[in-house]
């Protein structure tokens, strides 16, 4: 074992403190180093580290430089005013010129073979610039200072070490030579805590990371997790030569997380020692982009790759794709605009292409594929983003057949599981089933519990009341017309005036409301807005809703309110329109004169708006000013100029605006559609952006507690269990006889006697062909084995297309418009915390005995990730085992908690007057009194209820201990409890 040089300076701890020091911390960090293989070095000042600069790259090199040639080195290192630009040349192979005027070349660092490095660690070192600074623990790295280690002694909160490397990098790391720019990621610690980040001054603390195994479990203490896992020499130049990244559109460096980096590394070794695909499930809005252009990167770098194709599945996901990959490295993957384009990709030495999957699939079926299959050959790795929609059609097995060579990896943050499949024409398929095992799993708890996203507030709005009656309608009978009452201008513009009322407090705008009431009517013109400073909003939402003939009304009341005076709302909107949709005016009357639009002539409305409001000039008369205006709406909502973006399904999935914090609900949504659209809001920015806000004005709360539960539970069931194929045919065999009693014959289905008989048809026939379609996906399927011949059902099925149209118009229906009172008002929120727990275990309670433990580990997964809840697991842990089994009334769990949470408060309180000495009276009284005010108990608070008081050299020490038990208690027993 390395033992330090004699000169080295040692602190020692401070035998009277009680507590371990900042000094003692730094010690032992710098001791376990050493043992690890970093070799101790003195370098007090930068005079000392440029003498041991010249000795380690001279080593690393294998060469030896003079006076005059080391003098062009350091010219190379003060180059450049910013630690971006200095981290190009850290990672750049560099020219100098010899002595006797041939030209030589060196390196910075290998990050090809990273463990050929030179590791050391100092201490101290003392660097002036506008003010005098000492450092505490530096890692070097060829003797260039890339890890910087800022330490705090326990109890301390974590982020004035944050705060420190903010001021070192004002104050002092640009000095001299600049040599403390070259640093590449921070680390911070208080010994108990630790976390890392890239050097990059524009993040906030929200933007720092624990360190965590592969199975997501935290590394957080300095000198026995942390270090030992993240510090090993190897690893840490591996994440500063392969996983850092820079971003070259914000000049800025980013690392990646640590779940992040376990995939990159799943999917390449997927790739060098393999030919199986695999799938990353990533929670929405932990940052897959990012993931997925660094494994990309490094795969493109195989030589026995040919291609990396990155697949999207729509234009607008291939533009944002294409930007977010040339903001890490301009140039490395271009648009394709056209298929031939794509084609021509293939042929030529571009090796990371990103493309749509149309465009690829028309590359493969079409006028192309002759030219494509040159390419058939090839070695191709498929990297599919949003891989839950993507790839359930035949286009899969389309690529699969047309590149042998390939493998395909998904990245997904909600997985197709056997619970959330949908049928198509090919059956039910699973994420699994596509893509084989998933690689690395990290899930909506895992990343709450990190703060790696935001949780969700859900706040459910809307109520619908007959007049003058207290009892609320049932919009769920049968009479009513449910679409024209959710469909009614007097509900959609309650929630309008809802939503202009509460946006500025939902996302702390300045874009107040102008005044909230009718203008004048006798005016001849709306009335002027106040004039006021053009300030952005701290934050913005998005509003989307069920079908493009709501938004077209959405957006006019918004606009009407506007022409009105009423806010100052910038609203911007864009949808699909289809090219040749029914026309509302034929109706078989000849007495209406007006002509309703096209929604394509109100999308072209709207977008004149957003030209004069931004003094643009789009239209959708072409594709690529369409899609130019896509690009830039999209750029302008996350550069929050617009307040709110009205949508149908554009930009619910796939989109990523840290801005963005707040979703408005008026649209049907479960499972990974939900999920996938809540978190657009749950990107992390900073400390004021706290959490996701969503405003629903549907009753989503049992598909919110759904899509929660599933896409929190790692264990989802990801197979779909087939029957043999002989059961099949049994199933269709009946299902054949009950068609036949209904319909003996093609043309008896013209002569069914009523809607009754015509309805008892298309259900059979539905029946026989959704097993049909279950069949196909055998390797047995023929149709000479079936009951039925393939002309005869395709012949029938001739027939169930006719009815089926006629049978899905409405029944007339009782309208109930002039009956109903539409009330806005805060129905129920959801917070994640022990009530939202409580509801939870009623349904738990009820659940099937296989189907309880899944939802019981989901249950203590989702306690596990929130942050709040986490004191908790262990005694509502306790509570499921132990008293949830003896309850029969589900509805009374809440007082059979309260009753069993009292009990464990008490004996809680007891154990810590007993353990700590206190006096009962005197510690009663200092709970009431935080009950009332809360605020942190003082160390002599702390002494005053001992029964005992300590001599005075362990006072700190024992008043200490006294305020680490009563802050465990109130976490535990009073701070978000039911």
């Amino acid at each position: 074992m390395q033992t330090l040089p004699p000169d080295t300076p040692v602190m020692t701890e401070n035998k009277k403190s009680g507590y371990q020091s900042e000094a003692v911390l730094e010690n032992k960090l710098i001791q376990k180093l050493v043992e690890m293989g970093y070799k101790p070095a003195n370098l007090p000042d930068e005079r000392a580290l440029i003498q041991n600069l010249r000795t380690q790259l001279e080593a690393h090199n294998k060469t030896s430089f003079s006076d005059t040639e080391f003098a062009q080195i350091q010219n190379t290192l003060a180059k450049g005013s910013s630690v971006f630009e200095k981290s190009k040349a850290l990672r750049t192979k560099q020219e100098y010129v010899r002595d006797d005027g041939t030209t030589a070349y060196y390196h910075f660092l290998d990050t090809d073979h990273w463990c050929r490095n030179r590791f050391q660690v100092v201490q101290q070192v003392t660097m002036e610039g506008k003010y005098k600074n000492r450092y505490d623990v530096t890692l070097l790295i060829n003797g260039l200072p890339l890890v910087q280690i800022e330490l705090k002694r326990r109890g301390l909160e974590l982020k004035e070490a944050f705060n420190q490397t903010g001021r070192y990098q004002k104050h002092s790391y640009g000095a001299g030579m600049g040599l403390f720019q070259y640093i590449q990621i921070f680390v911070i610690s208080n010994g108990v805590n630790t976390k890392y980040y890239a050097n990059n001054r524009k993040q906030s603390f929200k933007q720092t990371f624990f360190w965590s195994d592969k199975e997501n479990q935290p590394k957080k203490e300095l000198l026995d997790d942390f270090t030992p896992a993240f510090l090993e020499p190897c690893h840490l130049a591996k994440m500063v030569c392969k996983y850092i990244v820079l971003n070259q559109t914000d000049k800025i460096l980013m690392v990646l997380r640590p779940y992040q980096y376990y995939a990159v590394e799943a999917i390449v070794d997927k790739v060098k020692n393999s030919n199986k695909n695999g799938y990353i499930w990533h929670t929405t809005g932990s940052g897959k982009t990012l993931t997925s252009f660094k494994a990309s990167q490094i795969i493109r770098d195989m030589p026995e790759v040919d291609k990396v194709v990155f697949v999207v599945d729509r234009r607008d996901l291939d533009y944002q794709t294409i930007r977010e990959f040339d903001a890490f490295s301009p140039g490395c993957v271009e648009a394709n605009e056209r298929t031939r384009d794509l084609v021509d990709k293939f042929g030529d030495d571009t090796k990371l292409i990103v493309t749509t999957l149309q465009k690829l699939n028309n590359a493969v079926t079409r006028r192309y594929k002759n030219r494509m299959e040159a390419r058939a050959s090839q070695s191709v790795v498929f990297i599919f983003d949003e891989c839950h929609r993507s790839q359930f059609g035949d286009t899969h097995k389309t690529i699969c057949e047309f590149f042998p060579k390939h493998q395909m990896f998904g990245f997904t943050g909600t997985p197709i599981f056997a619970e959330n499949a949908a049928k198509n024409r090919l059956g039910k398929r699973t994420t699994k089933d596509l893509f084989g095992e998933a690689l690395h799993k990290y899930v909506i708890t895992d990343a709450i519990r990190d703060e790696n996203v935001l949780r969700f507030s859900v706040e459910y709005i809307g109520r619908y009341r007959k007049k003058s009656s207290a009892t609320l309608l049932d919009i769920e009978v049968e009479d009513i017309d449910r679409k024209e009452l959710m469909d009614s201008p007097k509900r959609l513009e309650k929630i309008v005036d809802y939503i202009i009322a509460n946006h500025p407090r939902k996302t702390y705008g300045s874009n107040a409301v102008a005044r909230l009431q009718p203008c004048d009517s006798s005016a001849s013109k709306a009335p002027a807005l106040p004039q006021t400073k053009n300030q952005k909003p701290n934050f913005t939402g998005m509003f989307c809703v069920s079908n493009v003939e709501t938004l077209i009304k959405y957006y006019e009341f918004f606009q009407e309110k506007k022409n009105q005076g009423l806010h100052k709302l910038t609203i911007g909107t864009i949808f699909s329109y289809q090219p040749n949709e029914a026309d509302q005016d034929a109706d078989g009357y000849f007495d209406n004169e007006e002509v309703t639009p096209h929604s394509r002539e109100k999308l072209d409305e709207f977008i004149g708006h957003y030209n004069s409001r931004f003094n643009t000039k789009y239209s959708t008369k072409d594709p690529e000013t369409f899609q130019n205006y896509y690009k830039d709406l999209s750029k302008r909502v996350k550069n929050r100029e617009i307040d709110i973006l009205l949508v149908v399904n554009m930009f619910l999935t796939g989109f990523d605006s840290k801005p963005l914090n707040t979703l408005y609900v008026d649209k049907n949504l479960k499972h990974h559609g939900l999920i996938q659209a809540y978190s657009r809001t749950n990107r992390i920015l900073n400390e004021k952006k706290s959490q996701g806000n969503i405003v629903v004005f549907r009753n989503l709360k049992e598909a919110t507690d759904k899509a929660i539960t599933l896409f929190s539970n790692k264990d989802a069931v990801e197979e779909i269990l087939m029957e043999p194929f002989e059961n099949y045919l049994d199933y269709f065999e009946e299902a054949y006889r009950k068609l036949l009693s209904i319909a003996p014959t093609v043309d008896a289905v013209d002569r069914l006697p009523s809607e009754k008989e015509e309805l008892d048809f298309i259900q059979a026939f539905r029946k026989l062909m959704r097993l049909k379609n279950t069949m196909r996906t055998f390797a047995e399927f023929e149709w000479e084995q079936l009951a039925m011949d393939e002309q005869t059902f395709e012949d029938y099925k001739s027939k169930y297309l006719d009815l089926y149209d006629k049978a899905r118009q409405p029944k007339e229906k009782v309208s109930v418009l002039d009956d109903v009172d539409f009330e806005l008002e805060l129905i129920h929120r959801d917070q994640i915390n022990v009530a939202y727990i409580l509801r939870l275990l009623a349904e738990l309670k009820n659940e099937p005995q296989g189907e309880s433990e899944e939802k019981k580990k989901a249950i203590l997964d989702l306690i596990g990730g929130e942050a709040t809840l986490r004191s908790k697991r262990e005694l509502i842990e306790k509570f499921i085992e132990e008293n949830l089994p003896q309850i029969r009334d589900t509805d009374t769990i809440p007082d059979e908690f309260d009753v069993f949470w009292e009990k464990e408060t008490q004996e809680a309180l007891t154990r810590m007057i007993d353990g700590e000495g206190l006096s009962r009276p005197k510690t009663v009284q200092k709970i009431k009194e935080y009950l009332h005010t809360p605020k942190t108990i003082q160390q002599h608070e702390a002494l005053d209820m001992l029964q005992k008081q300590p001599s005075i050299l362990l006072r700190k020490k024992i008043g200490q201990q006294i305020i680490n038990a009563f802050n465990t208690f109130f976490e535990t027993f009073i701070h978000n409890t039911p």
